[in-house]
């Protein structure tokens, strides 16, 4: 980075006995850290950067030198508006298919009429939201001031993207002749996914659903009960046919076309691709079956007359011949596949009302609540997918060089850490239960990278609420340097893991006086997500990779550390935190750490993460660690983040409240003081 010119100085941190410890300015305009390639993309997605720099000392008397930056994501506003359009539209064709069941018996009729009216109020709901976002300019994020307004309830709380830059002079160990080149540590900064419009008086989502399948299990008898499995299933279902429909359409119409080709192979390569689209409804596979016979039969007679060529003269072989022009072969398939178009269309419609039938019956049963919990469950997936859309997207750029990242990214698909600071006491048990929810939502989202086409590098949404493509926009060059795999539009898989850990007063009350079982339910739960996802590494991963990650990280070792964290009963445990995000960093994932409002507790966590980092990764003199994290803290990007969102630089403590907190988890004195908000 080189030295900082005379003038760029804020602040100058010394020790008592006058030497510089660490030399920190601000960068308003930072350098792209990607390469030139990257700059327009970035763009696309981060906004109003904040840059600090650092020179701090290392154990063998050199210097490190770092630069942190913060910066806002366009996706905050993006994400949410590409998701709402689509609730609309979902759900405007399932009110559509309510209304094309035709005659109803009058029970099952009043029954649909309620549907609707209640699904035209949330379409109406979702238009207005949608409109609101439209019309909203100027910051790229939402402030923790705002988190309560409900014209921005699906929009994440406080998202940015917390970078650290290191270039450090030396290595550790045996290689300590080696320059090391530059390291860069990401962590997304986010507000835990929650409802807070809604609010939390009868608890968060994962108690809200529970108790809501329970209730409806035991007033089943009001109406026909489907389980959330069978309920499932029809959508799915329903999501096949309006997939398998225009294919078997299509397949069809290239079997006709090779009909009028006259090309026999042809004519069996369509034939095999249309076999192997349906065969599973009975109507279809039997007018299918006509097809292939017709199929063999052409095919018979065009060998037999192939085979009688030699002998034209023979009137004997004349008279065994057969017109094979091609309209001859058309014309004797084409109502043969009329025929299988209507045979499909019927299946098609009524598998269609069957199934929407079921699902009228689902929505009926516990209506208005089950929209309002719909309603819940949308804006929180909303505020976590924006959140992972932004740390994919910066997780692709900036690892675009690593073969490995790469080989796991289409081969297993990419891990992705949060770590929540929330306390299992009064409202925050709610938003822990809603973000536990949102992240485990997470699941069903799949990631896809195509080449961008124009200057539009925003990403691209399609689906529905069980399944969800997120497709993103590589340039040119960038996205030449991908596996042929990926290139090819292999969908990409993630595997989202939450582990909590309270560490405020109130923890303590819930510790002492509450309950903590929600915490530790989550936090098991996550273990073996993520003990599934080192399962699969370890064996999908090619033989050659794994032995580089078994001999440098001692995964499994970290691993069983965590599971000892997790089960063993100590108040506010942060080791579980800790090792977890190593865990994630080793395994090439993206770190998020999430508080109420990603303003204050978050703020500690990460500049621990960052100090934590230098001391174990990079040599920082272990004398100047306080240091480090107090300089950071007092003058660093995250009281920019506090200054952003409540317009003053003090973190929303008191002296009271800290003497709560862990010991490195507390600001230097003359940094906080201000009520939290």
């Amino acid at each position: 980075m080189g030295e900082i010119e005379e003038g760029e100085v804020d602040h100058i941190i010394t020790d008592v006995q006058g030497q510089k410890c660490a030399l920190m300015c601000e960068c308003t305009a930072p350098e792209g850290i990607s390469g030139k390639d990257s700059v327009p993309l970035l763009n696309a997605v981060l906004k109003n950067p904040i840059c600090k720099l650092y020179r701090f000392p290392t154990s063998d008397n050199k210097w490190l030198h770092i630069r942190e930056q913060m910066s806002e994501s366009t996706l905050s506003f993006h994400v949410p508006k590409e998701l709402i359009n689509l609730h609309i539209k979902e759900d405007m064709r399932r009110n559509q298919d309510l209304k094309e069941l035709g005659d109803l018996a009058p029970h099952w009729d009043n029954m649909r009429k309620n549907v609707i009216a209640h699904c035209e109020q949330m379409l109406n709901m979702y238009q207005d939201t949608l409109a609101d976002l439209e019309k909203h300019t100027g910051s790229s994020f939402k402030s923790s001031c705002s988190k309560g307004e409900k014209t921005l309830e699906f929009v994440p709380v406080n998202l940015h993207l917390q970078r650290m830059h290191v270039h450090s002079p030396r290595l550790k160990g045996k290689y300590l002749s080696i320059p090391v080149p530059d390291a860069l540590y990401d962590v997304i900064t986010v507000g835990a996914p929650a409802a807070h419009f809604q609010g939390f008086k009868n608890g968060g989502l994962r108690k809200l659903l529970s108790k809501f399948e329970a209730e409806r299990r035991n007033t089943g008898y009001q109406c026909i009960y489907y389980s959330p499995e069978n309920t499932a299933k029809a959508k799915e279902v329903l999501s096949n046919i309006n997939h398998l429909q225009p294919l078997v359409s299509s397949h069809a119409d290239l079997l006709l076309n090779s009909a009028s080709q006259h090309s026999p192979d042809s004519l069996k390569n369509s034939l095999k691709m249309l076999s192997e689209k349906d065969r599973v409804w009975t109507n279809v596979g039997k007018s299918l079956n006509c097809i292939i016979a017709m199929v063999d039969r052409l095919l018979e007679k065009e060998d037999s007359s192939s085979g009688n060529k030699k002998s034209e003269n023979d009137p004997s072989s004349a008279a065994c011949m057969v017109s094979h022009t091609s309209g001859d072969w058309y014309e004797q398939l084409y109502p043969l596949i009329i025929t299988l178009k209507d045979c499909m269309g019927e299946v098609v419609t009524r598998a269609k009302q069957s199934m929407t039938f079921v699902l009228l019956q689902e929505l009926a049963c516990g209506l208005p609540q089950h929209l309002m919990l719909t309603l819940r469950r949308d804006i929180v997936f909303s505020q976590a997918l924006a959140g992972l859309v932004c740390g994919f997207i910066i997780k692709l750029h900036t690892s675009l060089h690593d073969q490995g990242f790469l080989q796991q990214l289409h081969i297993v698909g990419l891990i992705v850490q949060y770590e929540g600071l929330l306390s299992t006491y009064s409202e925050e048990i709610g938003m822990l239960e809603d973000m536990a929810v949102g992240i485990s939502d997470l699941q069903k989202v799949m990631f896809k990278i195509i080449e961008a086409k124009s200057n539009d590098f925003l990403p691209v949404i399609t689906g529905r609420r069980e399944h969800y493509v997120i497709e993103v926009k590589l340039p040119a060059k960038m996205f030449e340097l991908l596996p042929q795999e990926i290139k090819e539009g292999k969908q990409l898989h993630v595997y989202p893991v939450l582990f909590n850990v309270g560490i405020n007063e109130q923890q303590t009350l819930a510790e002492r006086f509450g309950d903590t079982t929600l915490q530790e339910s989550v936090n098991q739960e996550n273990f073996e997500l993520l003990k599934e996802y080192y399962k699969l590494f370890t064996e999908k991963m090619p033989p050659d990779w794994l032995p580089h990650f078994q001999e440098q990280n001692d995964l499994k070792g970290l691993l069983e550390n965590l599971h000892q964290n997790i089960q063993v009963k100590k108040r506010k445990n942060v080791e579980i935190m800790w090792v977890a995000a190593t865990i994630c960093r080793k395994l090439n994932g993206i770190r998020f750490t999430c508080c109420k409002s990603a303003k204050d507790r978050t703020s500690m966590s990460v500049t621990l993460e960052q100090c934590s980092i230098l001391r174990d990764e990079h040599q920082l003199h272990k004398d100047f660690f306080i240091r480090a994290l107090d300089c950071m803290r007092r003058e660093g990007c995250r009281i920019e983040n506090v200054l952003k969102n409540i317009k003053c630089r003090k973190y929303a403590f008191n002296m009271i409240q800290l003497m709560a907190f862990p010991k490195y988890y507390r600001p230097p004195e003359g940094t906080y003081g201000k009520a939290d908000t």
